[in-house]
């Protein structure tokens, strides 16, 4: 049986909506920027991607992904995983994300 006071998946996601990257003025789950999130106890990894290999807000974007899920209650440590494979791309983006930023 689960913990009843554990931390969920989808609430580290809503948390992570807070994160912004600053260039697009939009949360990095809208941008489909976060690939998982994966909770073991009191540990968040979170798998997340940027835009580009050379995105210069990449550091302050783990920065604030750490954080934030951090100051969640229940959990003591954020695990951030930066990957590159697979690669970010605009199909990500939520639907309203899309439309926003002249994607759709």
């Amino acid at each position: 049986m689960a913990d009843p006071g554990a931390i969920t998946r989808e609430e580290v996601l809503d948390a992570l909506r807070a994160v912004e990257d600053p260039e697009l003025g939009m949360d990095i789950v809208e941008l489909g920027l976060v690939y998982d999130a994966e909770v073991a106890a009191d540990t968040v990894t979170v798998t997340f991607s940027l835009t580009s290999m050379g995105c210069p807000v990449g550091p302050m974007i783990q920065e604030q992904i750490v954080e934030t899920v951090e100051a969640m209650s229940g959990v003591t440590k954020c695990e951030p995983n930066l990957v590159w494979d697979p690669a970010w791309t605009p199909e990500r983006m939520s639907e309203d994300a899309k439309f926003i930023l002249g994607f759709g």
